[in-house]
């Protein structure tokens, strides 16, 4: 598929990736799995010197002024190492985006272009003890003392609390009614925050995620991203990074699997004959492998929304779709080649019990699955209420004119 997709400029970053992907060290995986390491800063640090960190950024940034459609390709080959290295590896991207997009100059010199050199781990912080999918009812407040902001609260599942060196964090700065003008967001030194909790997950270990908490956290004012009450547009533009780079990475979890399944099945013999001979196996390769390449056409089609700016509906609409789409697969796919592996592919004799654990996560942060299928109702509900209707392919009915057959009430 890649050959058909991909421009000469999309396969460079295919090989950069294939050859950094390569020489990661299989150790690394092996002991973020077990908790042994809190952070992979050397992969990040090796990412930056490689610079593959924020490519979309302009170049004076540190960034290689590619488009999303690149990212994309880059990711889903991170994403072969797990979701752990492959967050670690975005985290750049998706901080970068609020501070590219809203950031001052300052804050440009001072966090973004030492993070796209790998210099500075960056974190975000969104979901709370009370609510994840509820957003607007986060109960982090920041209140102006003078030149400066006092923030107090608490943020859970930061993927980097351990690690980071600075959080994009997200306050309520006033208190009326209107949720799109009550939020703002800060970058916050690790100085001016406490990580209380460090999660034992099932999942994407090895990345430091934790519960942080702020108790008056002193950040200057130089400190606030955008404008005061902007936490919502930055929030909104920032699901993009979200949800694209989750379901690019999402791809390579699914990759790796079906590449797994597929030559363990031609090697595998039962009845003294390769189980890839056996329909029950070989459909599910089909099966996974028609998956697959859906969920990257749609990922790619969605990154080439954005990256050709079309209505920010479609936009939206896209981006959801392929981040349920990807991660629904991934899911599905790393269970056809356990199945497919059977005993063995429960054990870490191979690592698709690894992915299996990674994809779960996959569905549920950055917005679950669920909410992707609210948003892709609501962006989709409006379209149909501003399409030009060429043909009114209604009327393409023999009865269509038995107008009282037609009963809504």
């Amino acid at each position: 598929m890649y050959n058909v997709i991909l421009s000469e400029s999309q396969k460079k970053i295919f090989e950069e990736a294939g050859e950094f992907v390569k020489s990661v060290d299989k150790k690394l995986l092996i002991d973020m799995d077990a908790d042994l390491i809190e952070y992979p800063k050397q992969a990040v640090k090796r990412l930056g010197e490689l610079n593959l960190l924020g490519i979309r950024f302009e170049k004076q940034l540190g960034g290689r002024n590619l488009s999303w459609q690149e990212e994309v390709v880059l990711i889903e080959e991170i994403g072969m190492l797990g979701s752990a290295v492959s967050c670690a590896s975005v985290l750049p991207s998706i901080v970068g985006e609020a501070i590219s997009k809203f950031g001052s100059n300052y804050q440009k010199e001072k966090y973004l272009k030492p993070t796209l050199k790998g210099d500075l781990i960056c974190a975000e912080g969104l979901t709370e003890p009370r609510g994840g999918s509820d957003f607007f009812g986060a109960t982090t407040v920041a209140k102006k003392d003078g030149s400066k902001w006092v923030l107090n609260g608490q943020k859970r599942f930061i993927v980097g609390a351990k690690g980071a060196d600075y959080f994009l964090i997200y306050a309520k700065t006033n208190f009326d009614n209107d949720y799109k003008k009550n939020m703002s967001a800060f970058l916050v030194d690790k100085e001016s925050i406490n990580v209380e909790n460090l999660y034992e997950l099932m999942g994407a270990r090895g990345a430091g995620t934790g519960r942080i908490v702020l108790k008056d956290a002193i950040v200057n004012e130089e400190n606030l991203v955008g404008k005061e009450g902007e936490g919502s547009k930055i929030f909104y533009q920032m699901m993009i990074p979200e949800r694209l780079t989750t379901a690019a990475g999402a791809l390579g979890i699914a990759k790796a699997s079906l590449e797994i399944a597929l030559k363990y099945s031609k090697n595998r013999k039962a009845f003294a004959q390769p189980i890839k001979n056996f329909e029950a196996v070989s459909f599910k390769i089909a099966q996974s492998s028609a998956q697959l390449d859906a969920a990257r056409a749609l990922a790619h089609t969605a990154a080439k929304a954005v990256d050709e700016s079309i209505e920010a509906s479609i936009q939206r609409r896209l981006v959801s779709e392929a981040k349920r789409f990807s991660t629904q697969s991934a899911w599905e796919i790393v269970n056809n080649a356990m199945q497919i592996m059977g005993g063995i592919g429960y054990t870490n004799v191979y690592p698709i019990e690894r992915y299996l654990r990674d994809a779960r996560l996959m569905m549920i942060w950055t917005g679950t699955n669920e909410i992707m299928d609210l948003i892709v109702q609501h962006e989709l509900y409006k379209e149909i209420d501003k399409k030009h209707i060429k043909r009114d392919i209604e009327n393409d009915a023999k009865s269509s004119d038995k107008i009282e057959e037609k009963v809504f009430e």
